[in-house]
């Protein structure tokens, strides 16, 4: 159930980076839209690091590759546009939920994961 969750909520991250704006706002660098990107990375990553806690390493580097191709997508649609920054911040929030995880795991012992 919980990784039905999990694959729900990356088709959803997909399908919102993809969706077509039609007033896009252009700034040279928006901190908003990066903390989106990070805290997504954070959640999604957090939540694949419970979920498979033996595969931390093919996790975190599947989600920086989930990430790329996020912005390949979005350079290949035509109307979104690609940005190093925000390859960048998601993976900062993929950074972040390693650090968070392996912090919540060392206090509870390593016994904290979703089966």
């Amino acid at each position: 159930m919980f990784r039905v969750g999990w694959l729900a909520a990356m088709v959803a991250v997909t399908v919102l980076a993809l969706l077509p704006i039609d007033q896009l706002q252009l700034p040279v660098f928006d901190w908003w839209d990066k903390a989106q990107h990070a805290a997504a990375f954070v959640v999604l990553t957090a939540w694949a690091l419970l979920l498979w806690p033996g595969a931390t390493g093919r996790v975190l580097v599947g989600m920086v590759a989930y990430g790329a191709g996020i912005e390949l997508a979005q350079w290949a649609v035509g109307w979104r546009f690609a940005e190093w920054a925000d390859w960048a911040a998601d993976a900062v929030g993929v950074l972040v939920a390693w650090v968070l995880v392996r912090g919540v795991r060392r206090c509870l012992g390593g016994l904290w994961f979703i089966p």
